[in-house]
């Protein structure tokens, strides 16, 4: 079969998802250097076929981490909606995330690693898309958080700063999840009973 024959076919999305699973346990097993040949050969595949769905190492990787984003955002998001107040949102968003990542933080942690080595230009340009579209969150919830402040049902204090601080734990314990198989059920005691919980405030027992 022709490239141009290849190209004459419409895009199968489930196809694309399958080759783009299998790529990425292939570079994880036989690293990330592997050619697009070998990748090609390891999948069982034509070549003209594997990059009819992607261009590249790159492109596989920013497509499988595009798709691990979407489905964290979509099952976070899910969470969080469970409850109304700000701080128990922005709690329940630090769990979710490590409880859709638990055994398999590696994932997005080689995913994050490819990426970095696809080329600077390339990586930067992806990093700010990543950054906009937490922006896009952040900002809803420091919004959240500053109408508690000013109803009464959150303590004062800095919402960038805090969320800021929520995403550095999310990331640093998802790395200590792999490097040291941390246990997170205490760590998020912690964060909820000394940080998280003392910001709730009820406004009419402060009037009393």
């Amino acid at each position: 079969m022709t490239i141009r024959q290849v190209m004459a076919r419409p895009i199968d999305t489930k196809k694309r998802q399958e080759i783009c699973d299998k790529s990425v346990n292939f570079f994880r097993e036989h690293g990330i250097e592997c050619s697009m040949s070998r990748l090609a050969e390891g999948l069982s595949i034509k070549r003209p076929t594997l990059l009819y769905h992607f261009s590249d190492r790159a492109a596989i990787f920013e497509f499988a981490f595009t798709n691990l984003l979407a489905k964290q955002a979509q099952f976070v998001i899910g969470k969080m909606m469970e409850h109304e107040h700000p701080i128990d949102q922005l709690y329940h968003q630090v769990k979710a995330v490590h409880e859709f990542h638990h055994g398999h933080e590696e994932r997005i942690l080689f995913l994050t690693q490819a990426i970095a080595l696809s080329g600077s230009d390339r990586t930067k340009k992806f990093i700010e898309i990543g950054n906009q579209a937490f922006e896009i969150h952040r900002q809803a919830l420091t919004k959240r958080i500053v109408a508690g402040i000013e109803a009464g049902t959150v303590h004062p204090c800095d919402p960038a700063a805090l969320i800021h601080l929520c995403r550095a734990m999310i990331d640093g314990l998802m790395l200590q999840r792999v490097m040291l198989d941390v246990e997170l059920a205490p760590v998020h005691s912690l964060l909820w009973e000394v940080l998280l919980a003392p910001l709730k405030r009820d406004p009419l027992l402060d009037n009393h």
